[in-house]
């Protein structure tokens, strides 16, 4: 059983917000505080305090999260696709390894007779979304748009 990664603290207090305006609706008032609580049981944990600290102030992979859809190019070959990993260095908290699986395979190859096909790729890039290793005309590897 693989457990999905926890939001970021952002993320979850937004859900927070969104509940407790949905139960105020349904005529179910209750604070803010408690709609923290109810979150963090949906996420498996006694209370608010023990998910805070579990995240803890870790960087937001925000927007190259597990399952975001992105695009750009990959040595220079447009592509769109989805991330299937995500982990930051704690050494570097601008700089992010990434898993991508394109939607539909990528030739990395420029010359006419020969081709060669990626479907899922390794990568780092920084909090642009750009590489730092560059091909030899001087393009980054990989290019992710916003």
């Amino acid at each position: 059983m693989t457990i999905p990664p926890l939001p970021s603290l952002p993320v979850l207090k937004e859900q927070a917000r969104r509940l407790r305006a949905s139960l105020n609706e349904a005529g179910q008032p209750t604070t803010h505080c408690r709609a923290l609580e109810l979150i963090a049981h949906q996420h498996g944990f006694h209370d608010w305090n023990t998910l805070h600290a579990r995240i803890g102030n870790r960087p937001a992979l925000s927007p190259y999260t597990i399952g975001a859809r992105v695009a750009g190019s990959y040595l220079g070959q447009r592509f769109s696709g989805e991330v299937i990993a995500a982990s930051a260095f704690e050494s570097d908290p601008t700089r992010i390894r990434l898993t991508l699986k394109f939607d539909e395979p990528v030739d990395v190859v420029t010359f006419d007779s020969f081709s060669a096909f990626r479907h899922r790729v390794n990568c780092i890039v920084d909090d642009t979304g750009r590489s730092r290793e560059k091909t030899s005309d001087g393009r980054p590897h990989v290019e992710l748009a916003w």
